[in-house]
């Protein structure tokens, strides 16, 4: 476990960081491996496919996986203040939720399913293969849950490399299973799927097992779920925004989805493809602005208050240098990376995934931005702020996709995700000068008492 309290700032968001991003990585490696086996083993349909889900996944699990990281903000601002008790109770309240969340989203998302997806206007042609997948995904909700709750309590104490652990092995099962599902079973998509759920569910199991055997802090007994109102309280105040948020956020992808799916196999294929490659360049972000988040969250504890302010420049420093790079990596071998998911002969996706990289990985920079403002915002336990920044993004979103798609094709379609950023970081950009001014005013009442009782 990790005190991000104390220590040079940027070695330590660094060294946070690493093991997010590789464990970032990995996970990715769920879904990026579905479309890689499935596009060269059961070609370009069965790609279109599956790629034609990741936006309405998003929307259902974004939804847990906003949940559980808000919920364990509490519990890092409760490990950084020293209270371990409030750190068991924190643990037992995102239990409680967890559980709960999961039973609805599951019998709503398989209720749903088949509406949503003709919604959508996925193309006919994968239309069944599209609700296959997607339905086994929602089966194993629980895992995911799961999976993203105990990833997000032991970062929050300080562990990023723990869950990195459960990630490797994971991922390494969720592929061979692949190929034994799809090349042996001959399960097409479903094989996929069932691989993913196994892998996830594994995940759960190995974590269950870590916190019983080597994290006594986190190791709850049934006294720790007697928790009062104060306790739901506080927690839903920061997880549920963050959940909504997500969802927000997500259903602008759908919008998108949408969008994509009128211009026919061809383009989402070239989406499901660039954005998998597009997703891995962003990881390093997420994994900064999940660190960043934590950081805060501890050192806010700690009352450590300008040390927060330090490590919002040390973090922008380092996202904003890595997106200029990847902006120019995903752009030079473009046809590189796409060429891991189709076949060359496929000119026409290889053209579009093109379009894609240059519009996206352009302005990876202003990206790096919004993630860093807006889990540090997070990290302070505000919740209303990146919920309204998430609903200004899915303003800026539809109204991109839907204009840009009318007149430009594929490339107005894909440039609404930079138009969202936009939109979002306008909001963020206010309020965090407001935070940062609020909390030099902290860190100013904060030394005149220390001086004061000397």
């Amino acid at each position: 476990m990790t005190d991000l309290t104390k220590g040079n700032i940027f070695k330590i968001i660094i060294a946070f960081s690493l093991p997010l991003i590789v464990g970032n990585v990995f996970q990715q490696l769920y879904t990026t491996m579905d479309t890689l086996i499935v596009g060269k083993t059961l070609g370009k349909t069965a790609l279109a496919a599956v790629g034609s889900t990741s936006s309405l996944s998003f929307l259902i699990l974004g939804f847990a996986q906003g949940l559980t990281a808000g919920l364990s903000i509490i519990t890092a601002q409760k490990y950084g203040a020293n209270d371990l008790i409030g750190v068991k109770k924190s643990f037992a309240t995102g239990i409680i939720y967890s559980i709960i969340i999961t039973v609805i989203l599951t019998i709503l998302s398989l209720a749903f399913v088949e509406p949503l997806l003709i919604v959508m206007q996925t193309p006919k042609d994968i239309l069944r293969d599209a609700q296959i997948f997607i339905g086994i995904l929602f089966i194993g909700t629980f895992a995911s849950i799961g999976f993203n709750l105990l990833s997000n309590i032991i970062r929050a104490i300080g562990d990023a490399r723990t869950p990195l652990f459960f990630l490797v092995v994971a991922s390494i099962v969720n592929i061979i299973l692949e190929f034994v599902f799809i090349l042996y079973f001959k399960w097409g998509v479903a094989g996929a799927a069932f691989a993913t759920v196994i892998a996830q569910t594994l995940s759960v199991a190995l974590g269950i097992i870590h916190i019983k055997r080597r994290i006594p802090i986190l190791t709850l007994r049934k006294d720790d779920f007697r928790l009062d109102k104060q306790d739901f309280i506080e927690h839903a105040r920061v997880g549920f925004p963050m959940a909504f948020q997500t969802s927000i956020i997500a259903i602008g992808t759908v919008i998108m989805q949408i969008a994509l799916n009128t211009l026919g196999t061809d383009a989402v294929a070239a989406q499901s493809a660039a954005s998998k490659i597009d997703q891995l360049a962003m990881l390093p972000l997420i994994a900064l602005g999940t660190a960043i988040a934590t950081f805060t969250a501890q050192n806010f504890g700690a009352k450590e208050y300008q040390r927060i302010i330090d490590g919002i420049k040390a973090a922008l420093v380092i996202a904003v240098s890595f997106a200029i790079i990847a902006g120019i990596v995903i752009n030079l071998f473009g046809n590189f990376f796409t060429s891991w998911f189709i076949n060359q002969g496929e000119g026409e996706v290889f053209r579009l995934a093109n379009i894609y990289y240059l519009i996206n990985g352009s302005m990876y920079w202003l990206l790096a931005i919004l993630f860093i403002l807006r889990y540090m915002i997070q990290g302070l336990g505000k919740g209303f702020i990146p919920t309204l920044a998430g609903i200004m993004e899915l303003i800026a979103r539809i109204v991109a996709a839907i204009i840009g798609t009318m007149f430009f094709g594929f490339a107005g379609t894909v440039a609404a995700n930079p138009l969202a950023w936009l939109g979002s970081v306008a909001i963020l950009l206010p309020s965090t000068i407001i935070s940062i001014r609020q909390l030099k005013k902290w860190e100013q009442d904060k030394q005149q008492l220390d001086s004061q009782s000397y």
